[in-house]
Parts: C-alpha cells; structure tokens; sequence
C-alpha cells in the first residue's frame, strides 16, 4: 500500500455490517488493512510526544494517555486529587512539546469573569474602549482548583468550554480550533468551595483521579528535581499536527456491535433494574446522559488511535468508560452511606454487561 496517501477518500467508506464483500464478521479486510496503514502514519508524532513529556513527567502514565484522549478527541478534562501530584507540570510540558500557548488560572472566591475572558478598558484620550483578553484565551488552559470559583465564573468557563468561544461586552470572539481545558479539583479541602452543577461537570469529557506514585517513582521524582539542572523539553509536535490527528481520529472506525455494546452500558445507568442489575436500583439517582454515549465513543476512538489500530474494539471501551461514566452517575445518599462510589456502581455494570 502507499504510505503517501492522506486519508481514506470519502467513497472508501467505512466499513458496514452488510453481509458478502463486508465478510461475515462486518469488516471489509483490505480496508482495515488499508485504515491501519493511515492511522498508524497519522500517529506516528506519538512516540516523539510522550518521549518529551517523560522527560519530565514520572509514572502517572495512565493520566499521560488520558489528556491525550482529551486533546485528540477534542475534549476537556477535569482531575481530582491532592496538591503536589504533577498536574500543572503535566499540562505546562505537554504545552511546551506541541508548541502550544499555555495559561494557568488560580480560582479562588473572590474571582471575577473579567479576570478570566477579559475586559473592555477605557481609553481617556481616544475616548474609546478596548478589548483585554484574558488567559482563557490560550490552546492548552490549566483551571486549577476550578471549585474554588463562584457560579459566575464558572458559568464564563462554561460558555469558553462549550461553546467554544467568549462574549466581551457586545463582541463574541471565537476560541482557538485546539483549546483544551484541564481542570483540578482537592478532594480534601471542602471549605471555601463551591460544588461544581452537575450540568457542568457533564461537559467535561473524562474525568481523572491522580494517586500517588509509587516508591519508585518517587525516588526517581526526587533525584530528577533535585539535580542540577532539570531536563529541558524540545518541541517535537505542532499545533497543526494535532488538529490533523483529531481528523484522523474521527476516521477510526466503530462497528455496529460496538455502539450497542456502549447504548448496553449507559442505559444501566438509567434503568438497572429493568437490565439485570437490580441491586443498583437504590444507589443511582440519576444515570448518565446522552453526552456520556457520545464521549464514549470518541474517547474509545482516541485510545484505539494511540494505539496504532483503525478501529476501536470492547477494550477500548473498557479502557475508557470509567473515566467518562464515574462524574455523570449520581449517586444516592444509600450509597454515600455504605461508601458505594461511583466507581463501584461502573466497575459492577462494566462486570455485567456482556462483551460483544
């Protein structure tokens, strides 16, 4: 096959579920073969990216890859865990590999919405206002401790993260084609916070717990930060490579087998007792919305992708549906009080819903 080619032309389509020159298994195999080949070319910045990040970043591997899947599927991200563990050093070296602009805004009670899209400012001797953005106009945006911020503020990041763009006074400004929010939350520090609406933690695409590193690990932290001089990252990855691999990743394909497998999932946690799981019956209040079937899908599209294959598989799925489903399952106050999480309720429908 060439490897010149660009991209599988829209009359290669993909692959249907019809019988005869499909094969019986929905696969047409020189086109797999073909998809491969492409995705595999595409992804080829992958190996270089992490090789900079792992410069500087320990362990955490499983975080690595899953701001990954945010940034090629063209998602956001929101964190939890305790101070310390790397996030901002994450995001500021992934920032300087791909040669991205990088901003990092500290929330806390007394922020303003100005203080974070900006402002119009008066100029006396012209006798006219001018536009001040703010740093939530970069590529790569660090939101850290996003709960500390009052509603307004976060309602001004919502507007930024959904809607992909800003409204300063009269004039809306539209967000760079590769914005990427990555937002921290302390799971210990409760006072002075404010709950994020649970209609705005559903537009974050994933959400990622960060736990400790290893002894390990932490032994290498502490040599590596600790030495002379601390390793220095070098661009290897442009801004535009990365929106050409969010269109590579929308060509990966998903199999009809596989859609029914992640609609299986979600619905499970809307109706568990109508779907053989009647035990969760009295620990989910509210299931997962649509936006978790859609995000399913274009994160497993995005792990298959850095996985070198040009179709996403149940592993995949599975891989992924923890860090999509867990924030979008509400819990009832039976579960808080046996210390069921949200966790526990995915991992028990991931247990019981048959793999395709």
């Amino acid at each position: 096959m060439d490897m010149t080619m660009t991209r599988p032309a829209a009359t290669t389509a993909y692959p249907t579920n019809a019988n005869g020159a499909n094969g019986a298994n929905g696969f047409n195999s020189s086109y797999v073969r073909e998809l491969n080949s492409y995705i595999q070319q595409e992804a080829g910045f992958i190996p270089a990216l992490l090789g900079e990040v792992n410069k500087v970043m320990v362990g955490q591997e499983a975080l690595v890859e899953r701001v990954l899947i945010a940034l090629l599927a063209d998602g956001h991200i929101l964190l939890e865990g305790v101070p310390g563990l790397a996030k901002t050093l994450l995001i500021k070296t992934m920032a300087q590999a791909i040669q991205a602009d990088f901003s990092r805004i500290q929330f806390t009670p007394d922020l303003l919405p100005a203080d974070l899209v900006g402002t119009q400012i008066y100029n006396p001797r012209t006798n006219e206002f001018s536009v001040h953005q703010g740093p939530v106009f970069a590529h790569l945006i660090l939101a850290d401790e996003v709960n500390r911020a009052p509603a307004k503020v976060q309602s001004a990041l919502l507007e930024a993260m959904q809607e992909r763009q800003v409204t300063i006074g009269d004039t809306t400004y539209k967000m760079d084609d590769l914005f990427l929010v990555m937002a921290t939350m302390n799971p210990i520090e409760q006072e002075g916070t404010y709950p994020l609406p649970e209609a705005q933690v559903d537009r974050f695409m994933l959400k990622a717990r960060v736990d400790y590193p290893n002894r390990a690990e932490e032994r290498l932290i502490m040599e590596r930060m600790t030495g002379a001089a601390l390793p220095v990252v070098t661009p290897v990855v442009t801004p535009a490579d990365i929106l050409r691999a969010r269109a590579a990743v929308k060509q990966v394909y998903v199999d009809e087998k596989i859609k029914d497998y992640v609609l299986d999932l979600v619905i499970r946690t809307r109706q568990p007792g109508n779907n053989g799981l009647a035990d969760l019956n009295t620990l989910i209040q509210f299931g997962a919305s649509p936006r978790a079937s859609i995000n399913l899908i274009l994160a497993a599209r995005a792990h298959a992708f850095l996985h070198g294959r040009g179709f996403v598989t149940p592993e995949d799925i599975k891989a992924i549906a923890p860090d999509v489903l867990r924030h979008r399952i509400i819990t009832t106050y039976e579960a808080e009080a046996e210390n069921i999480s949200s966790d526990h309720i995915v991992r028990r429908i991931l247990d019981y819903t048959p793999v395709p």
